[in-house]
């Protein structure tokens, strides 16, 4: 292999005849989206994948943000030589291109590394470009889409690798696309290696691949081989304690958040931590077994409030984790049962039911939505064995976020694959119920004859007030509804022909569509559909019993108006609407129209023929054991 360019210059891009492919790898710019989450992630499961066997120490990750002198850089003239070369043949590419540019005239540089302690590091790196299943060196550092696999088969499960992709994470984090890696091997020897990912380009008159690397080119037996330096550069490039070290310079900004890697080692590794299997330092900030409950505890970085939690669950996940039992749960994909162990939590007060996947190497895979349980009060964590990981292993995603069957080629593992989330989901959401049961006993008959004169005495005192939210357009649009109290002044807004101005009415027509997305009915030509505001409503819940009042009298589309039908679906305290989360006919018994006395029909998620007396309408609903009383609803109505 002939090498062209600087006879000094430290990094080697292998030469082709012509110019191909001028695109970046589509993984940088997957792998860019991740942000610095993805990073943090990425490089701390590396890290335990290299852990050692036999030890029972806990694998030590140190994170370090700071800032290099670009002179202490190795071989960075030679990268940015290459890339002054570089010229993009569509928009993407010379907006990267350009933003390269505009980056490499700094003194001194962001950098981010990660140092792993108590791991194998790489082998074989003296053997250089080996094709040495034993020689992890030559596979990590010249091999892209492949990663080392252990002989160990227990072992090789176990890791959080598969799809041998990662390495270009640390790629997408730099500006420049510019890695590093040091490594200390068993014998104490340290080496230095690096990737630079470019596209392909012409180089003093010579057309080269995309990807270069910081190595020395040697010439053995007419054959071309890659060999790393020996490690005598800047001490931020330095590791004399066997394990490997990623240095990642001209750390993007986005990517330059402490808050953010540490809120990642909690939220991704807390089973591996708490269990005493990994330790992480991030700069001055040490998270282990001891002291990630204090992260976890503190304001600064998670919402404390277990109401609010919406997004992040990790507090919710380590208490249960810690303090309930396990359930033995069995999930078949069709051929095979997977044996796992759930711990279970029912609150109230949650308002976001999620349940944790964790690999057995302690990582967390997702927040698992359990389907039609998303707003359910419960959280959960699921771990299994071997076996299980091995199965969970073949569903992830190339970033460790999710199971799937999305890129899953074979038809019959792919039915497997859809078989065993749905299953999952199934099997979960029968536990959902059961505590929901258990912690919603039926009291028996009550007798409500003054019940109806006390609700609506007594209504405005009873009624909570934090319904916050109403869909007015197709599922596109929230707003806030108010109670009448703000000052600010409504923006004026542009009529249009058949639409109906919301000021003043408390109601604002749909387009003829169905705001649930289940009710046929409400497309129907001769109707119009209106969502309600939530001043409108009264709700109540007396033990198994919900009461619900809508006053149309003020409005002048309801008036001559004498019945309804009536449909809603769940919305969370962040405005956000669940369409096919809520079942009428699975939380309902019966729905009684209080006006006439009789029962209404539940179809197609709808509640037909509601009667409206005096521009009022109400309702009485006999509660299922499973409901879930802290929910809010956006109604609508069709007329």
């Amino acid at each position: 292999m002939e090498m062209v360019g600087r006879i000094e210059s430290k990094w080697k891009f292998s030469p082709i005849p012509n110019i191909e492919e001028s695109n970046f790898n589509k993984i940088l710019e997957r792998f860019y989206g991740l942000g610095v989450k993805g990073l943090t992630k990425e490089n701390i499961q590396n890290s335990l994948d290299g852990r050692l066997a036999i030890s029972t120490t806990p694998v030590i990750v140190k994170i370090n943000i700071g800032t290099i002198n670009n002179n202490d850089i190795p071989g960075i003239d030679d990268v940015i030589d290459r890339i002054k070369c570089l010229e993009g043949r569509n928009s993407y590419t010379k907006e990267t291109i350009s933003h390269m540019l505009k980056k490499v005239d700094q003194e001194e540089v962001r950098y981010i590394s990660f140092e792993d302690i108590n791991t194998r590091g790489l082998t074989g790196a003296k053997n250089g470009q080996s094709h040495s299943k034993k020689d992890t060196w030559g596979i990590y550092a010249y091999n892209k889409g492949v990663h080392f696999e252990e002989s160990d088969q227990s072992i090789e499960t176990t890791r959080g690798g598969s799809h041998g992709v990662g390495k270009i994470a640390s790629n997408a984090a730099s500006d420049l696309h510019l890695m590093y890696f040091a490594n200390c091997d068993e014998q104490g020897d340290q080496h230095l290696g690096g990737t630079a990912q470019l596209i392909e380009h012409m180089f003093n008159q010579q057309c080269y691949r995309s990807t270069g690397y910081f190595a020395d080119l040697k010439v053995e037996n007419d054959t071309s081989k890659f060999y790393p330096y020996e490690n005598k550069f800047h001490s931020v490039f330095e590791k004399k304690t066997r394990g490997l070290k990623i240095i990642i310079p001209y750390l993007r900004k986005e990517f330059d958040n402490e808050d953010e890697i540490i809120k990642t080692v909690c939220d991704s590794f807390f089973i591996s931590i708490l269990d005493g299997r990994l330790e992480v330092h991030v700069n001055d900030h040490v998270i282990n077994t001891d002291t990630i409950e204090s992260y976890l505890n503190n304001s600064h970085y998670y919402i404390q409030e277990v109401s609010d939690m919406k997004k992040v669950f990790t507090p919710l996940y380590v208490k249960t984790y810690k303090n309930e039992q396990p359930r033995d749960i069995a999930v078949s994909n069709g051929d095979k049962d997977f044996h796992f162990k759930l711990y279970f939590k029912y609150d109230e007060t949650i308002s976001k039911g999620r349940v944790a996947i964790v690999r057995t190497i302690g990582m967390k895979i997702e927040d698992f939505s359990v389907k039609s349980n998303a707003t359910k009060p419960y959280n959960a964590v699921l771990i299994g064995g071997l076996e299980e990981d091995g199965y969970l292993k073949s569903l992830e995603n190339e970033s460790h976020t999710k199971i799937s069957s999305e890129d899953i080629k074979d038809p019959k593992l792919k039915s497997q694959a859809n078989r065993f989330i749905r299953n999952l989901s199934n099997e979960i959401a029968a536990i959902i119920d059961e505590e929901m049961k258990k912690n919603n006993p039926t009291d028996g008959v009550m007798d409500t004859k003054d019940l109806l004169y006390i609700m609506e005495s007594e209504f405005k005192q009873d009624l909570s007030n934090a319904y916050g939210a109403v869909k007015i357009n197709k599922g596109n649009l929230v707003v806030k509804a108010t109670d009448g109290t703000s000052n600010k002044k409504p923006k004026k807004k542009g009529t249009k022909k058949g639409t109906v101005e919301p000021k003043n009415t408390g109601i604002k027509r749909t387009r003829r569509n169905n705001p649930t997305g289940t009710t046929d009915e409400l497309q129907e030509s001769n109707t119009e559909t209106y969502s309600v505001s939530p001043n409108l409503v009264e709700r109540l819940i007396v033990k198994n019993t919900e009461f619900i009042q809508f006053n149309f009298k003020d409005i002048s589309e309801m008036k001559n108006t004498t019945s309804c039908n009536l449909s809603f679906n769940i919305i969370d305290g962040m405005g956000e609407e669940y369409k096919n989360e809520f079942k009428l006919k699975e939380n309902y018994a019966t729905v009684i129209d209080n006006s006439k006395g009789s029962t209404c029909e539940i179809d197609n998620e709808s509640i037909k023929n509601v009667s409206i007396k005096d521009g009022i309408a109400k309702l009485k609903l006999d509660l299922k054991p499973n409901y879930n009383r802290a929910l809010k609803f956006i109604y609508y109505v069709e007329v």
